[in-house]
């Protein structure tokens, strides 16, 4: 994080069941079949999961909220002085997540409508391969230490 700021929207008051409601409508808006929200072990909303068309016909993505990272980030912004003591506990960090989950996305959209980049290629970490497995996770299990970077 940049030095003297907060992370992205840590002081937003945005209730997560309205930031994911804008996300489903984002998602529609660009062609979704179906939008849910995934829960945890405790219950609590952990992302968003949808499927949509792409050149290789019907695909499931998810996408995580990761509300544990962003209180450990909270956390290590008030001890760096950027984050006031008010905004660090866990209903916070559950606000914040869910906002930085929604500008990611509105931005890959952004990013796919301009002719910047393929769904299929933005989303491709987080389509799913099996339940609970998206690509990213079956590639850093299976082979991502083989992958090298192209350079002899």
């Amino acid at each position: 994080m940049p030095a003297g700021k907060g992370i992205l929207n840590y002081t937003t008051v945005i209730d997560p069941t309205k930031t994911a409601g804008e996300c489903f409508a984002m998602l529609a808006r660009h062609g979704a079949s179906k939008v849910m929200i995934l829960f945890d072990d405790t219950k609590e909303p952990s992302g968003l999961a949808f499927e949509i068309a792409t050149q290789w016909g019907q695909r499931q993505y998810t996408l995580p909220v990761n509300v544990p990272g962003v209180l450990a980030a909270l956390q290590a912004g008030r001890r760096a002085g950027t984050v006031p003591n008010r905004y660090v506990n866990r209903e916070q960090a559950t606000r914040t997540a869910w906002r930085v989950l929604k500008d990611w996305l509105e931005a890959q959209l952004a990013m796919i409508e301009s002719g910047i980049s393929a769904l299929e290629e933005i989303m491709l970490p987080w389509q799913m391969v099996e339940p609970g497995k998206t690509v990213f996770q079956a590639v850093n299990e299976e082979s991502l230490p083989a992958l090298t970077t192209g350079t002899t």
